[in-house]
């Protein structure tokens, strides 16, 4: 007789590391402009809108980057 396999599932979920924030990041699409990264969305959101007074560029790549991490839902 053949052996046996047993399977288990364990429930899993992903979650935002305890030890980091979210960073937000911008950059210009018509220069090279980037803004400052900060953990305050709003901050970056009002460089942006500083540099489309300064320079007439309204285009940018909003970046929100996050550190996160899979453990056992229990």
């Amino acid at each position: 007789m053949g052996s046996r396999t047993i399977l288990r599932y364990v429930k899993h979920r992903i979650t935002q590391h305890p030890d980091t924030e979210v960073t937000f990041e911008a950059e210009c699409l018509h220069c090279k402009w980037t803004a400052t990264p900060s953990t305050d969305g709003a901050a970056v959101d009002v460089e942006c809108m500083s540099h489309t007074g300064r320079s007439g560029h309204a285009g940018f790549r909003r970046i929100c980057t996050s550190f996160a991490m899979v453990v056992r839902d229990e």
